[in-house]
């Protein structure tokens, strides 16, 4: 069909000028369904961009929920490596404060995770070196213990016993048993200081050593009482 354009509608009949009119209704219905089409095309692809972006924020808080468990986690187990470590090594852990240091991200990170570091933090931490060999001197030092306990515990003896010398009736009768008490824990606090000295010093104390702290302790306030009781 022709296309009549506006000045020949002057001379157009009437027929020609309705099947014109009709093509241009079914045009600008045509039209208007494909702008239908377009329009819900385009608000179905809005619907799955706003449902792919609904996805993809709850993916990232599901995430963003794990990592704070994970940090909490990590955080957690470095607290209590950090409280074993200040329980193993006491005072001296102060120098690096009273609370666990603050995280810091490896030069060199690799594909390692924080569990990893916490392991190898958690393995130096429960490593214990080997217990050094007691030598003469340190011997020497333990007996020299032994020897002050039984001096102490001697003197003690001696000092409860004059005081209950005379039977009273009273609570100082009880002084010379007392004074036995006292006569033999003395070379045990000597025994317990020895302890603490060799846990000190990182040196390894075994029966032996106990037994001849004690020996020391108790051959030197029988010696001592012997004395006095020769002397006086």
């Amino acid at each position: 069909m022709t296309q009549i354009q506006p000045a020949d509608f002057e001379t157009a009949d009437y027929r020609t000028v309705l099947r014109r009119l009709t093509t241009l209704d079914d045009e600008a219905a045509a039209m208007r369904a494909e702008a239908v089409r377009w329009h819900d095309s385009r608000v179905e692809a809005a619907d799955d961009a706003v449902r792919d972006a609904d996805r993809q924020v709850a993916e990232a808080q599901r995430a963003i929920t794990h990592a704070q468990r994970a940090a909490e986690q990590v955080d957690a187990r470095a607290a209590q490596i950090w409280s074993e470590y200040v329980h193993k090594v006491g005072p001296v852990a102060e120098r690096f404060g009273k609370t666990p240091p603050q995280p810091a991200i490896p030069h060199q990170r690799g594909e390692r995770e924080p569990d990893d570091y916490l392991d190898e933090v958690a393995a130096k931490v429960e490593y214990t070196p080997k217990a050094r060999p007691i030598n003469v001197g340190v011997k020497g030092l333990f007996i020299l213990f032994g020897v002050a306990g039984g001096l102490a515990g001697a003197a003690a003896n001696e000092a409860l016993r004059q005081l209950g010398g005379s039977r009273t009736d009273t609570w100082q009768d009880a002084l010379p048993v007392v004074a036995l008490v006292v006569l033999l824990a003395c070379p045990v606090l000597a025994v317990v200081a020895t302890k603490r000295v060799a846990d000190h010093r990182g040196v390894g104390l075994d029966a032996a050593t106990v037994a001849l702290v004690l020996v020391a302790g108790l051959v030197t306030a029988g010696l001592v009482i012997a004395a006095l009781r020769t002397t006086g």
